[in-house]
């Protein structure tokens, strides 16, 4: 190595293949009088590997050496793994700010629609949903409206990030829309999939967060960890997975109704106008269009889910319905099928738009952004 820095105007070439980088030095010794030098390092795009040169000159002569291999280089693993592993993390976090956005938004609509949903003595109606807000308002206070949101961020921010990214990995396994075809079924299964992939690994949090929007921080449970605490000890940890069953199969049509909906109408929307990125309005458009048309596909669902999540504190309910069979028999005897199976529905028509355009559209918007980042931080890597 001593004997190369002692030689004037010599160029280097040293290869790296995978994810290392390689280090190039180039040195010039004393000429005539003066000498400059001037070393410069072609870094290629992480997904192939060649040669990276390094050129020397001096004032007198510049000359420029490009190395090129005699055998192509195929493309290195690592750098598609590395790009792949890229592409989830942006996912991840971009679905965590998306549901955590979204369901902060509508929180107190949320907890409103929960209360009803449980109950068979109270019916629903727009103007008994504002004196239900009131009415929590003047004796709890206004945080009171966002009770049970601490439970819901801690399940919606790893639900939210699990099912947009499981979404991506689901297109990509059935091969959706691949090459410019049409896959309807194959669109809505994978939004199903997704569906059923966050709700199964976070399912207990959900129930916690049904119990302590159902009760007050007095009577009820104070914090999401007390819930959990009291469920284990006095109804045992089974308790955690119930109405699991009914969650699943609602879960199902609303996944996948929700991102069928959604991914046809930017299909449809890119064909007519020919942009596939629509503006922030135009997204929420279509995000509201796929909640309304998911909440209505999977509501019935939706209501046996609560009353089994809620079985133990609804005093209302005394009587336990085991099953997802049974709760359904129940709720049409005595309620029937408007007032019992689609009891606060247009609740829903107005919270559930909101909370999935707000979802899709800041997750498209925060995932444009990272990548963006991404390509400008390889970009600079490059230079």
């Amino acid at each position: 190595m001593s004997r190369l820095l002692e030689k004037p105007n010599i160029a280097m070439s040293i290869k790296s293949t995978g994810s290392q980088l390689s280090s190039t030095v180039a040195t010039t010794a004393t000429g005539a009088g003066t000498a400059a030098a001037a070393a410069s390092a072609d870094v290629e795009d992480e997904d192939a590997s060649g040669a990276h040169d390094v050129t020397s000159a001096s004032e007198q002569q510049s000359s420029s050496v490009t190395e090129t291999p005699a055998n192509s280089v195929s493309p290195s693993p690592s750098g598609r793994t590395n790009t792949n592993v890229d592409q989830v993390i942006i996912s991840l976090v971009s679905g965590a700010a998306a549901g955590a956005l979204a369901k902060t938004v509508i929180a107190p609509l949320d907890r409103t629609k929960i209360n009803f949903q449980i109950r068979k003595d109270v019916p629903f109606s727009f103007r008994a949903s504002l004196r239900y807000l009131q009415h929590t308002y003047a004796n709890e206070g206004v945080l009171a409206l966002w009770r049970g949101n601490s439970a819901t961020m801690a399940r919606i921010v790893p639900y939210a990030a699990i099912q947009f990214t499981a979404h991506e990995q689901w297109r990509r396994i059935l091969q959706v829309d691949k090459d410019g075809s049409n896959t309807k079924v194959r669109r809505f299964v994978a939004g199903s999939l997704a569906g059923i992939t966050s709700q199964s690994l976070t399912y207990p949090l959900d129930l916690a967060r049904a119990r302590m929007a159902v009760t007050d921080r007095y009577t009820g449970y104070r914090t999401l960890r007390q819930v959990f605490a009291k469920i284990w000890v006095e109804e045992g940890p089974r308790t955690l997975y119930r109405g699991y069953g009914a969650t699943v199969l609602g879960v199902i049509p609303y996944a996948g109704t929700s991102f069928f909906t959604y991914e046809t109408l930017k299909r449809e929307y890119h064909e007519m106008v020919g942009n596939n990125k629509p503006n922030t309005l135009v997204s929420l458009a279509f995000g509201a269009a796929a909640g309304a048309a998911g909440q209505t596909a999977s509501y019935p669902l939706d209501i046996v889910r609560r009353r089994m999540q809620t079985m133990r504190v609804n005093e209302a309910n005394n009587e336990r319905c085991p099953t997802i069979l049974e709760t359904l028999v129940k709720i049409y005897r005595e309620e029937g099928i408007k007032n019992g199976f689609y009891k606060g529905l247009s609740m829903n028509w107005l919270k559930g738009p909101i909370a999935v355009g707000i979802s899709f559209s800041t997750y498209d918007l925060i995932k444009a952004w990272l990548r963006e980042l991404s390509h400008l931080k390889r970009g600079r890597l490059e230079d």
